[in-house]
């Protein structure tokens, strides 16, 4: 064999150890008076998830041998990233502990539990006893399940795909991840270039003041308030020494987060001993932070009950991976020949949040890196590469030109929102 290809092979070898697993389990629990119990639904979807991995797999293995290693190699680190336990559990949240108990229990595994140690995390702001069920962020519950559902969704959704590089951040800083999201559902809908007239901007909406005090500069020409992992580092010290301040009292530290520290903590020193909710402190506060807040503690409450307020995205895989472009093409043309798929909206939105410093519309040199949702790797390579049609179509329009109607010139959208 190719040494080349036995090296990729070795490299990308282990996460289908799990698939080994499962097939032998699998065989020595059809064998027996607990088949029946065994063949769930659960690992019969599971089973289909790992099948067709594989078949990626081997697909991409084949384009290597005929001479196209870059597609080739898009598609294995496809379906390697996606054979992780971490890819299949967000495919199927419900399933893989579920199938995972099942092995266990027909292989007789004993693994001991995990036991405390001095280098466990310390026990963070706990949102269950930070939230309260009162009037106003019941009002703000309504609002998020009512009229503004739509925002709630595509935040949700925009979210997801950034999840697993951002939400490490917080649970790093013993801050709830339910906090992080209700805070860019609140403040943008999770979308990594948004700006706000007042100047805020990025996915968490920081000031350029407070930006720079932490570290979120510009470097070379990119704001850096627009990459959702440094915004996020940014925003995890922020909440942190805002809770410090205001003595672990979360909705004061929201308000201090939208209204500005100086702003809360003189009200905070004037009108002591009070709660957020009262009127003499909650008045003294623009309306805008007055909905804010609510806002906020209404949207990590139904993060935390997401299966109870239909908020989970069923089969919708949001693992993300890496590949190089075979072909040059810009974030706005891939959008087009990749299709809606599993998504609504499409995934202009997706792509550019994941690649927060490339343009929409300014097209990428073969070979480039472009970070992508690694369900989207099979379509891209049959879709969106060579004479594909799809990607025909989607030059012509990123091409198109009006040279009778002058009058009519439009240009090309960046959709930065």
């Amino acid at each position: 064999m190719n040494p080349t290809l036995q090296a990729i092979i070795k490299a990308r070898a282990t996460p289908w150890v799990l698939l080994a697993m499962t097939l032998t389990a699998t065989a020595f629990a059809l064998v027996g008076s607990r088949r029946r119990a065994f063949a769930s639904p659960q690992l019969l979807e599971l089973s289909v998830k790992i099948h067709d991995r594989g078949r990626d797999y081997v697909r991409g293995l084949e384009l290597i041998v005929s001479g196209d290693p870059v597609m080739g190699n898009n598609l294995l680190a496809s379906a390697t990233d996606r054979m992780t336990e971490r890819h299949l559990a967000a495919a199927s949240p419900s399933s893989v502990p579920a199938v995972r108990e099942q092995l266990v229990d027909q292989t007789l595994t004993t693994v001991p539990a995990p036991t405390a140690s001095a280098n466990s995390p310390r026990r963070g702001l706990q949102l269950e006893d930070a939230i309260t069920l009162n009037g106003p962020v019941k009002r703000a519950l309504n609002d998020w399940l009512t009229w503004n559902r739509p925002q709630l969704a595509d935040a949700y959704g925009n979210y997801l795909f950034l999840r697993e590089q951002i939400a490490p951040i917080y649970e790093k800083a013993n801050l709830p991840e339910a906090l992080l999201f209700a805070v860019m559902a609140q403040e943008t809908g999770a979308k990594v270039h948004s700006y706000s007239s007042a100047g805020a901007a990025g996915p968490l909406q920081f000031m350029p003041t407070t930006a720079r005090r932490y570290g979120l500069g510009s470097v070379d020409g990119f704001d850096m308030r627009l990459d959702p992992v440094a915004a996020t580092k940014a925003s995890a010290r922020y909440l942190t020494a805002l809770l410090r301040r205001f003595g672990n009292d979360l909705p004061k530290a929201l308000a201090a987060y939208n209204v500005g520290e100086s702003k809360l903590a003189t009200l905070h020193k004037q009108i002591s001993g009070v709660s957020f909710w009262d009127a003499k402190l909650s008045e003294a506060i623009p309306m805008e932070t007055r909905s804010y807040v609510p806002g906020v503690l209404a949207a990590a409450w139904i993060f935390l009950h997401a299966q109870d307020y239909g908020l989970v995205s069923s089969g919708l895989e949001v693992g993300t991976t890496t590949i190089a472009l075979r072909e040059s093409a810009s974030i706005g043309e891939l959008t087009i020949c990749l299709g809606p798929g599993q998504n609504r909206n499409g995934w202009f939105r997706t792509l550019r949040n994941l690649n927060p410093r490339l343009s929409g519309n300014q097209r990428i040199d073969v070979g480039e890196k472009l970070r992508i949702p690694s369900m989207l790797v099979p379509r891209y390579v049959e879709h969106c590469a060579g004479d594909s049609p799809l990607l025909a179509r989607a030059r012509q329009l990123h091409d198109a030109t009006d040279e009778k109607e002058e009058r009519f010139d439009y240009a090309l959208q960046e959709g930065g929102t």
